[in-house]
């Protein structure tokens, strides 16, 4: 609704945990001069990520078919593992396409018919019908959480939905993050489609983040935050939801969430990223990645400058052995020495 961010008020809590995001990705750059090592963070976020956001969905498959699914080794043999290839698909598109995606209603249904590629039918299209969104109490009664725009309003809705954000996002003068978090649930509390709508959601968070520079969705998985927490996840949705028909609705449960899901896998990036530098032979072989980035002939003082944190002994160590396996020569003696790559 228009008007709404603008008029809201936000806590000093949600204030701090905006400060704290912002010093995390002013962190993010010192990782990508260690390819090695996002790599492996990146291979482990991808399955970990088309496990848990469809598990939180409740489709399911053994641990050893994901992998194959996720490494394309294997073609899907049910409807569930059809829905996780197409979780993959399109988790591996966002990050390649961010920048070049605008957000559009037809956008939209094309990552949903994406999502759905193996499940033929099912995929790209509003819902037909109106769809409740509903929970089912201990004795197995279904109730009711939340009454979703009807299906006959649905297209406009999410039209207004991405028109209203790219007028937000263009204008600057809402901080990207409440930005963010009030597409999200704008967006599911339109449900726009019979099924799919709670996975698309965390896929368009990404792009989202992804479009403002937050990468830490790449090396951890948001998802399995999300289903860590899934109860806190559907509270604050519930909190948030109420009154949002008639633009009353209160976002801060669900902004409180949403912040804090991304300082948890900040930290756990972070936790890991010193786990690994911390590894026996963890650091030589970040040096060895640093030099590969460097020109043909390089001296070790840029070497040095390359690999923040890494002290010079074991910078040499890694240079003498990449020397003894003949992947380098050097030239001349101490800081003037010039170091000469003799294959990449």
């Amino acid at each position: 609704m228009p008007g709404f961010l603008e008029k809201a008020s936000f806590s000093q809590a949600n204030l701090s945990a905006v400060r704290t995001i912002g010093e995390f990705k002013g962190r993010q750059s010192l990782y990508r001069q260690f390819p090695a090592m996002l790599e492996s963070l990146r291979a482990i976020a991808v399955i970990q990520s088309t496990e848990a956001s469809n598990r939180i969905e409740g489709v399911v498959a053994s641990p050893g078919r994901i992998r194959e699914l996720v490494e394309h080794k294997s073609t899907p043999q049910s409807r569930s593992e059809g829905e996780i290839a197409g979780y993959r698909d399109v988790l591996a598109t966002i990050p390649a396409d961010a920048a070049n995606i605008t957000l559009t209603p037809n956008v939209v249904l094309q990552l949903h018919r994406d999502l759905y590629a193996y499940v033929p039918s099912e995929g790209g299209h509003w819902k037909p019908a109106d769809n409740d969104v509903v929970e089912f109490l201990a004795d197995g009664t279904p109730s009711v959480r939340f009454k979703p725009v009807p299906a006959h309003l649905t297209p406009d809705a999410v039209r207004m939905l991405t028109e209203r954000f790219d007028e937000v996002r263009a204008a600057a003068a809402i901080e990207p993050l409440v930005a963010m978090a009030a597409f999200v649930l704008d967006f599911l509390c339109i449900h726009p489609f019979l099924d799919g709508n709670g996975r698309l959601a965390r896929l368009l968070t990404l792009l989202l983040l992804y479009q403002s520079g937050y990468e830490v969705g790449r090396y951890v998985s948001l998802e399995k935050t999300i289903e860590d927490s899934k109860e806190t996840y559907y509270e604050s949705l519930l909190r948030s939801s109420q009154g949002w028909h008639e633009g009353r609705h209160d976002i801060s449960p669900w902004l409180e969430y949403f912040l804090g899901v991304l300082i948890a896998s900040y930290k756990e990036l972070e936790s890991r990223v010193g786990s690994f530098s911390r590894a026996r032979g963890a650091k030589r072989r970040l040096v060895t990645d640093c030099v590969r980035r460097l020109p043909p002939t390089f001296r070790i003082g840029e070497l040095i400058n390359a690999c923040p944190g890494i002290a010079r002994p074991t910078v040499n160590r890694a240079l003498a052995e990449m020397k003894q396996a003949g992947d380098l020569d050097c030239s001349g003696r101490g800081r003037s020495a010039a170091w000469h790559k003799l294959r990449e």
